[in-house]
Order: structure tokens, then C-alpha cells, then sequence
């Protein structure tokens, strides 16, 4: 990892962000696309500028050696990478930045701040790498329960502990970013094999926390898949799991923390199923007339058992934007990959079900296609789009994303109610005609992942009632059209309304009473997914 620390405002690390050439795409986009000339664009005040109250409570000296209270440490764990927390930030409002941020070192440390914080009545948030795009990093201070509010950074917990070579497993310290996990591994021969767009700037015990989503769209979709077992810091105790391929013996325990977004304790360490790393790989770009055609071959190939690695498909302007296509076709991401055999059997079956619904593969070496053409564009579009809000917002522009699932039988519908939704709520936000964008991120025998992208002409000064508003309607009639709030983007406090409506009430109730049981003075992530 390089030593340049991550950016207050904007994702990345100090010194990154797009060239000059892609600025001008992507801004050419939105010229053309509003058809305007110059945006209304505001400046983004520096560090130096921003205006922190004091901090509510100071650490002990005990705890000074890891803690900080610096202007950078608190600006920089305010908010995550969310629409709502880029506006804010870019007006400057820090007013709920954490008093303290914490830099434990070990298990014990994370105890001895939990204990702190529990004495001087403050929240408590865990922070991975602070990548969240749906308000679940912010600290959250009610004035009755809480008085202050503390952040709790888990970076110094880096290492790959173990490796079981004969298990294909791995014991790693949550703390560890993407990159680094990746790196440890790699002398093993092996890999986690998880990479959320995020991956760079996002850690593993994050990953566990929120129910990540990994860039590979079929079999193993998510993070889920790969826990072993965790060992868990909670207020009133340690927590480990039992290290097994699978069990029957009751509800499984990691299944308890595996997306509970930090309010029933600390992800310290996971075992984690491992890998070998890819030495076959075969890929190709596939044009379709139609997005609904490109669908249906995408059913085709995983109801198949083909299982490939990638299996996305862009809408026809979605292709557009990325630069992937000129607009008149949807494109299929089609690519496979093993660390065991060829993969020519597997990649003509599916060419063979995109053949059965109109789909046609670009020319290219199949075995580096994931790097050619269609599939090479938007692979880095996708990778280098996150560094495009931090100049988009301030230009007065919405530019968001929502994902969902929805089964095969649904998905026609609910993708024609969704698009038409939100078209119009942009339309009565803004007064200005929008675009909103459909691709599939991972897909599975029973349905598809959609993941609409909207862009807006906003108005400062309304920013966020307009964002809002785009973003209820379009939450609205996902859920009344059959699909989950989130697939993979966590539930956090934006999309905390209807994740309220969308699980049973019966099990709200025991969330909250294993809230009350591991977490009595309710300080983990006050907000996050139940109210105490």
C-alpha cells in the first residue's frame, strides 16, 4: 500500500483522481447529455477550512497513544461515499464528526476503548476503510443516550495470521485492506478471490459486515460464501466461532454478524476460504439488439451450470456513457477462469445460449478478451468512475446508483416500473429531463442483480431534497415490484425506511434483543439497521 493517506473529500488517496482526459469525457457526457456548455460549480472547502467544534471528550492517557483527536483524523471519518455524504462535506458541515478517532492495535486495545466509550457515555463506530456508499459510517450522537461520539479505525489490524494450505483457508485480521490481503496471499498461491470495486480502498472485516457483493457475478457473489468462522469484540465479551466446512447444529452463529454492519460488536479476525489463483482464463465481448435479449441469454447461461466468473450485461446507454458502445446495443461482460483446466467447453456452451437469443461475440483472443475491446473499456470505466463524484457534485450534477434482486419472472416488469419511476421523479425533482441506466452485477439460476445508475441536473442550494427524492420513489418501487432494497450495498441509514418495511417484524424483534444482549448501552452504530 502506498503511504499518501486516504482523502477527507473524495475516494482514494491524496494525490489520486482522474486525469485530464478523462474529466473531459466523462463531463463531455453530461454537456451533451443536458445539452449545456458550462456547469454551476462550487468550491470545495480545504481541511484547513472546515470548522470542528472541540472535542466533547479527550481519551485517557492510557488510550492517547492510538487515539486522536487531529483535524485530519476527524474530518476524514466523518462520512462515507455516499450522495448525501459528498454534498454535505462539499458545504463544508462536519458538525457530526467523531470527538475521538481510535487506532487499536489488538483485541485488547478494541476492549479497553469499548470500555472508555461505554464510560463516558459515547457511540462507538467501527471503520474499515470508510468506502460505504449507503450513510453507514457516520457517527451518530442522540444527546440523551450519548454524549460524544468516538470512531473506531480498525487499519492496524493487517495481517494475514495463518495460512492452512491443506484446507485452503486463511486466518486475517479485518483490518486488512484489499490490496494487502491480496499481496499476503499471493506467496500461498492463493487468493480470497473477493474484489468489490471498493477492493483498493476497502478492508475484510468491512466486507464481512455489510454482506459485500465481489466484482465475480456468479457462485460466489458475495462475501458470505467465503467465511470459515469470526472471532468477535463485543462490549460485553469475545466471541469465536467454531472453525468448520459447514454445520446443521442450530442457525449459524457467523450468519449473526455477517452484515450487521457493527451494531453487535467488532469483526477482529475471520478464517476465510481460499483459492488457488487463475492460470485458465477465456472471456469475450458479446453485442445484443436489445437489453431484454441480452437478459434472457444471461438466464440462458446461468440456469446452464456454467458458472463464469463474470456475466454482466450493460443496457445500450449504459454502454454509451462507459464508452463501451455507441449506443445502438447492449453488451455482455462474458468471461471465465480456473486454476485447475481449459476453459474452451465452457465458453462455447455460452456462446452458444447468447446465440439463442441474438447475441453475437466481438473478435478477440478469447484468453485476455476480459482486457480487449467492449469488456477492456468498461472494466476501466468501472474501476476509475468512483474518482468522477468528487468534481460531478460540486458541478451541481446527480449521479447515484441503486442495485436490487428480483427473480426471472419479475425482472421485465420490475425493471420497466423502476426506469419509468425515477425517470419521472428526476423530471418533477429537477424540472430537467434525466437518464436513468440499467447493467446486471452478478446473476444467479433463479434471478439477476439490476443495478440502475440516474443522472440529474440538480441546483445547489436543493441538492439533497432533489437526491432524495429521486432516490424514495426509485426505493419505493423497487420494494412494491418484488426486489430486496440492496443486494450488496448494505443497508446503512439511507436505505434504513425500507429495509424497515422489507424484513418481518418478528425478526426486527430479535435483532433488537440480541442488540440488547451484546450491546446493552446500545453505543455500536446507533441507527444502523434497528433502533434499540
Amino acid at each position: 500500500m502506498t503511504s499518501a493517506r486516504l482523502k477527507h473529500y473524495g475516494w482514494g488517496r491524496e494525490g489520486e483522481g482522474m486525469s485530464a482526459e478523462e474529466r473531459t469525457f466523462v463531463l463531455g457526457r453530461y454537456r451533451a447529455k443536458f445539452a449545456i456548455d458550462e456547469f454551476d460549480t462550487i468550491v470545495v472547502p480545504g481541511l484547513e477550512d472546515l470548522s470542528l467544534r472541540e472535542p466533547r471528550v479527550l481519551p485517557p492517557a492510557s488510550l492517547a497513544p492510538f487515539c486522536s483527536t487531529e483535524r485530519y483524523d476527524r474530518a476524514a471519518h466523518t462520512y462515507g461515499k455516499s450522495y448525501p455524504d459528498y454534498v454535505r462535506a462539499m458545504l463544508g458541515d462536519y458538525d457530526c464528526a467523531p470527538d475521538v478517532v481510535a487506532y487499536p492495535r489488538n483485541e485488547a486495545e478494541i476492549s479497553t476503548v469499548m470500555d472508555w466509550a461505554r464510560s463516558v457515555d459515547a457511540s462507538l463506530t467501527p471503520f474499515g476503510g470508510g468506502s460505504s456508499v449507503c450513510g453507514g459510517i457516520e457517527p451518530r450522537v442522540d444527546g440523551i443516550k450519548h454524549k460524544a461520539a468516538v470512531t473506531l479505525d480498525l487499519r492496524n489490524l493487517s495481517k494475514v495470521i495463518e495460512v492452512d494450505p491443506v484446507s485452503r483457508a486463511a486466518s486475517i485480521e479485518s483490518g486488512t485492506y484489499g490490496p494487502s490481503l491480496e499481496n499476503q496471499l499471493k506467496p500461498h498461491g492463493f487468493t480470497l478471490r473477493h474484489f468489490p470495486q471498493s477492493f483498493e480502498y476497502s478492508t475484510l472485516g468491512g466486507w464481512i459486515a455489510t454482506r459485500s457483493g465481489g466484482h465475480f457475478a456468479n457462485l460466489h457473489t458475495h462475501i458470505d460464501d467465503f467465511v470459515e468462522s469470526l472471532r468477535v469484540v463485543t462490549p460485553v465479551g469475545v466471541l469465536e466461532t467454531r472453525r468448520l466446512p459447514g454445520s446443521g447444529a442450530g442457525p449459524s452463529p457467523d450468519r449473526m454478524f455477517i452484515g450487521s454492519e457493527g451494531i453487535l460488536g467488532v469483526i477482529s479476525r475471520a478464517w476465510m476460504r481460499l483459492q488457488p489463483r487463475p492460470r485458465f482464463r477465456a472471456g469475450a465481448s458479446v453485442r445484443f439488439p436489445s437489453f431484454f435479449d441480452a437478459a434472457r441469454a444471461v438466464r440462458a447461461v446461468a440456469q446452464a451450470g456454467l458458472y463464469p466468473s463474470n456475466c454482466r450485461i450493460l443496457d445500450p446507454q449504459e454502454a454509451f456513457n462507459t464508452g463501451a458502445a455507441d449506443g445502438s446495443v447492449a453488451i455482455m461482460v462474458l468471461a471465465f477462469e480456473s486454476g485447475d483446466h481449459p476453459l474452451d467447453a465452457w465458453i462455447a456452451r455460452a456462446f452458444e445460449c447468447c446465440a439463442d437469443h441474438r447475441g453475437t461475440p466481438e473478435p478477440a483472443n478469447v484468453s485476455d478478451a476480459h482486457l480487449q475491446g467492449a469488456a477492456g473499456i468498461w472494466r476501466n470505466a468501472f474501476i476509475r468512475m468512483p474518482y468522477a463524484r468528487e468534481f460531478l457534485t460540486p458541478a451541481g450534477l446527480i449521479n447515484d446508483t441503486f442495485e436490487t434482486a428480483i427473480t426471472w419472472d419479475q425482472f421485465e416488469s420490475l425493471h420497466d416500473k423502476v426506469k419509468a419511476a425515477t425517470e419521472r421523479a428526476i423530471l418533477e425533482a429537477t424540472g430537467v429531463n434525466g437518464e436513468v441506466t440499467c447493467r446486471f452485477t452478478h446473476v444467479y439460476p433463479d434471478g439477476p442483480a439490476p443495478y440502475f445508475s440516474f443522472h440529474a441536473l440538480g441546483r445547489h442550494g436543493a441538492l439533497l431534497e432533489q437526491w432524495q427524492a429521486i432516490k424514495y420513489a426509485a426505493s419505493d418501487t423497487l420494494l412494491a415490484a418484488g426486489g430486496t432494497i440492496t443486494h450488496h450495498h448494505a443497508v446503512g441509514r439511507d436505505h434504513r425506511p425500507w429495509y424497515d418495511r422489507q424484513r418481518p417484524e418478528l425478526f426486527a424483534a430479535a435483532l433488537r434483543a440480541a442488540k440488547r444482549e451484546l450491546d446493552p448501552q446500545g453505543m455500536l452504530n446507533p441507527g444502523v439497521l434497528i433502533d434499540p
